[in-house]
């Protein structure tokens, strides 16, 4: 894989985490995070997003539901918030930049 797959598969794992911290309890099912992912210039298929939730599972960033037809739920885990916030890094996953400073 190319330098820039890799950069491009690093950010969309990042963006995935971090759909997933701002979620009503946490958790997008993959039709959703496909949808937000398009919102951010990533245009993938539902088997890359599949792909990168099963990868980030393995990881101990989520954990995912595969129990409703054909649709699999990812849950952020205390350990994949650390990362979406830059608290903790894990390869394979883009730091996330420094947050705004908010005005006074």
């Amino acid at each position: 894989m190319n330098t820039f797959a890799i950069a491009l598969q690093e950010d969309r794992r990042l963006v995935i985490l971090r759909f997933l911290e701002g979620a009503a309890k946490y958790a997008l099912n993959d039709s959703l995070l496909q949808t937000a992912l398009e919102t951010l210039g990533h245009i993938v298929s539902r088997d890359t997003v599949r792909s990168d939730i099963a990868w980030l599972a393995e990881q101990g960033l989520v954990t995912v539901d595969h129990s409703l037809i054909e649709v699999h739920v990812a849950r952020l885990t205390a350990r994949g918030k650390d990362v979406a916030t830059g608290r903790a890094d894990v390869p394979g996953v883009k730091r996330p930049g420094p947050s705004p400073i908010p005005s006074p």
